[in-house]
């Protein structure tokens, strides 16, 4: 009896406290009353929330009463706090919550909800310097989201790479100094990874993805809001980071897999002050992996505090910091000779034996990196902000680099090492001051940024010259040089054989003072133009102890495009001209590989784009597609001469074409799918070098590029929550070597497939991932011969609490 009484005292309690429970619900939508899908709604200081769905509605129950506070925030829009009263059994209708557009100092929170088109193209701020929508942007970009590199188990910066439509591996990340990181083509140029959160964020080495909320990719010629240093004719690749949210959080994962992968990685957040609005959040990783060769390996430590202060609702800052330790062998590549034919003419020639490295564990690079940022958002008034902007980046490299070059003067296929000592830093320093409005002139609004800008570079380089260290052939036999010595991949026998290498004592800099304005300006609700231009100051000392390599050039960028929407917000058509440049600095180059080194200086080159097509957003968001159609000409084009790798040329005129088509789509729930393809047409046609005139420039990889994802989850019944993947990318056959001294050396098309499968609940997620299915062989390079990774399986599991 008296368990009964216990029992039904706790009964009634419970049904009281029920009873003392209501509900909120609501509507959101921009200024221009179109619904916002997805936005972020919660009670503020409870784990209580929600997403607004297809129209733009949302409800929260079970809210206990009493005062709360609704906090509402949506990426690209500025977050709203609406206070509000429960009482028993009462049912709050806030009726329509309108959000402006804003900034993204401060991220959104993440609460758990329905999400429609997971892999699709995200708004962002970063693009435009603008809280500007995907469609009514001129500029074509990818958007590589978290929820596509959760769902494909995605460990490294190359694998999400392939997620973005027309960019293609060029080489992997080899560690040397000052470009270490990996190199990629798009839209027929190359580019590197090196902008983090909108600005500059350098690395000598891989990007870790424990700490990427998405990534930007950016078509064609951007220097009118980015300048020259981080951008490439092609576009640019921006890094998003996880930043910090209003509530407490945790994530734990652990993934494993085949060539003794394992990584551990976490994710923590928590207020430090919820009075003060201040939040802090954690993310760390620690990875080890050997390669599929017979040596090669690669661990690394990361570390990315990251802090979030609200001052009030005009002031903001946040601080984010990205700290490596990275020790790797690098990957070895065959240099092909771009001077003389080469003995091989295709892969069956060669005889390349893809089990050996080359290298030995023994020959290390350490690579530690730091970038940090600082922001400052303060809010002028109802049309105005100022946004005040701080980064610096320092990156190192210390240890042994090597390759294999074909010189031919041992015999058909034979290739001789080359190695020095690598001793160098790099330090850049970063100052934007942007003030951001929003406003109407008569009828006409205008969304306008103005912009200041510093950036400073210096590079130091203490390392060796290099030297030979023995003949082999891709199948792995030793060639004698004539001198009988032998050549053990020892740190001992590597060092004696460097006692007698130069050592560079070099120091360089170069500083560039812009600014830069761009208006968006609604012509009508339907109809937009951007109008841009950035005037770019370059102030380069060179060597510092050497006054003669000394200069300083004026560079313009415009920028100019149109948008109209026949459908607002669901099919806009676009049209735009954009503009890159590089002030290219002098660069310490050589007649031959082994001649005295000079500094060398050269003009700026110039690329102009012109590029339409067609945006979509339809469906309720279900459906986002991207066609487009761009023509690139850069005149004055600093080149390799193919006579010496280690010489410069200027003078010639590459002209780059083509089309890209982007889709995502959730056609039903847990139906996710993401895909593209690419084709560019690159050619040198105007050059004094007639070893590439005419020809399809190296650096422009294949001619076609296609990906596909598809992830499917059940979404009701016994078997909710499982689900899987699959999908395939692949490019057509590119050029290694296509000179007309050398001729041409082709690397064969390829297909990969990949497929997962995956059990998540509440709190947890399990999943199997294969990768290269049909363990496909395949090889990337640029001027270089790489072989890719085979079959491999990875699997995960995460914990969230």
């Amino acid at each position: 009896m008296k368990k009964q009484l216990t029992l039904l005292f706790l009964l009634i309690l419970s049904v009281a406290a029920y009873a003392q429970t209501g509900s909120v619900k609501g509507n959101v939508s921009d200024n221009s009353k179109e619904a916002l899908i997805g936005v972020n709604i919660f009670i503020k200081g409870t784990t209580q929330g929600t997403h607004s769905d297809e129209l733009g509605n949302f409800e929260i129950s079970n809210i206990v009463k009493g005062d709360h506070v609704l906090t509402v925030s949506y990426l690209g829009f500025k977050s709203k706090e609406i206070p509000f009263s429960i009482s028993e059994n009462q049912q709050v209708d806030l009726n329509t919550i309108t959000l402006y557009e804003g900034n993204e100092i401060l991220s959104e929170v993440t609460v758990e909800g329905k999400r429609i088109n997971k892999f699709s193209r995200e708004n962002t701020a970063y693009v435009a310097k603008l809280p500007l929508k995907d469609i009514e942007n001129t500029q074509v970009y990818s958007t590589v989201t978290d929820e596509l590199l959760k769902s494909q188990i995605v460990t490294n910066f190359d694998d999400a790479l392939k997620n973005a439509v027309g960019i293609n591996k060029l080489w992997a990340s080899t560690g040397r100094g000052g470009d270490g990181a990996g190199y990629y083509s798009l839209r027929g140029f190359s580019v590197q990874p090196q902008l983090v959160n909108g600005l500059p964020g350098l690395t000598n080495g891989t990007i870790n993805a424990a700490n990427i909320e998405r990534i930007e990719v950016l078509k064609g010629p951007s220097a009118t809001l980015f300048g020259n240093s981080v951008t490439s004719y092609g576009g640019l690749i921006n890094v998003v980071t996880k930043k910090p949210y209003v509530g407490t959080g945790a994530e734990l994962s652990f993934t494993t897999g085949s060539f003794g992968f394992n990584q551990l990685t976490g994710d923590f957040n928590t207020a430090i002050s919820e009075e003060e609005n201040i939040y802090f959040r954690l993310n760390t990783s620690y990875s080890t992996e050997q390669s599929f060769q017979d040596a090669g390996f690669r661990k690394t430590f990361f570390v990315a505090p990251s802090l979030s202060y609200k001052v009030n609702n005009r002031l903001s800052f946040s601080f984010y910091g990205e700290i490596t330790q990275a020790e790797q062998t690098n990957p070895m590549f065959l240099f092909l000779n771009r001077s003389a034919p080469t003995a091989a003419k295709n892969l069956k020639e060669l005889g390349y034996n893809t089990k050996l490295s080359f290298t030995s564990n023994d020959l290390t690079l350490l690579n530690p990196t730091q970038n940090y940022r600082v922001e400052m958002d303060y809010k002028l008034s109802d049309n105005w902000r100022s946004q005040t902007l701080l980064s610096k980046s320092i990156t190192s490299t210390k240890g042994y680099y090597t390759y294999l070059y074909d010189y031919g003067m041992f015999g058909d296929n034979v290739f001789t090492r080359r190695l020095n000592k690598q001793n160098s830093n790099t330090h850049t320093t970063d100052i934007q001051q942007n003030f951001i409005g929003d406003f109407k002139l008569g009828s006409l609004r205008n969304r306008v940024v103005v912009g200041l800008d510093f950036f400073n570079g210096v590079e130091i380089n203490n390392g060796t010259g290099y030297i030979s260290f023995g003949n082999v052939k891709p199948n792995g036999e030793t060639v004698d040089d004539g001198t009988g010595n032998a050549y053990p991949l020892s740190t001992a026998a590597v060092d004696a054989a460097l006692a007698n290498a130069s050592v560079s004592n070099n120091k360089s800099e170069y500083s560039i003072y812009s600014v830069y304005v761009s208006d968006v300006l609604n012509i009508t609700r339907n109809l937009s133009a951007m109008v841009g231009l950035r005037v770019d100051r370059f102030n380069n000392d060179g060597d510092v102890t050497t006054p003669d390599d000394d200069y300083e050039q004026t560079a313009f960028s415009p920028k100019f495009g149109l948008v109209f929407q026949p459908i607002l917000d669901k099919l806009s058509v676009f049209a735009n001209y954009q503009n890159g440049f590089t002030n290219v600095a002098p660069q310490l180059v050589s007649e031959t590989e082994d001649g005295p080194q000079t500094l060398k200086t050269f003009d700026p080159e110039q690329a102009n784009q012109i590029e339409f097509g067609v945006k979509t957003n339809l469906f309720n968001n279900r459906l986002n597609a991207t066609v487009s159609y761009y023509d690139i000409k850069v005149s004055d084009r600093v080149m390799t001469d193919p006579a010496s790798p280690t010489n410069k040329i200027q003078g010639g005129e590459v002209v780059s074409k083509g089309f890209e088509v982007e889709l995502s789509a959730n056609p039903i729930d847990g139906l996710d799918i993401r895909g593209g393809y690419s084709y560019n047409d690159s050619e040198t046609t105007k050059t004094d070098n007639e070893n590439i005139l005419n020809r399809r420039p190296l650096e422009a990889g294949p001619e076609s590029m296609y990906n596909l994802w598809a992830s499917y989850e059940i979404q009701q019944g016994k078997l909710e929550g499982f689900g899987l993947g699959i999908g395939f990318n692949g490019a057509s056959e590119s050029y290694a070597i296509n000179y007309g001294s050398s001729g041409e050396f082709m690397l064969p098309e390829y297909t990969i497939g990949n497929a997962s499968i995956f059990y998540q609940a509440s709190n947890y997620r399990i999943g199997l991932k294969m990768n290269n299915v049909f363990d496909k062989e395949y090889y990337t390079g640029w001027t270089t011969i790489s072989p890719q990774t085979p079959r491999s399986v990875l699997a995960n599991f995460t914990y969230r609490f």
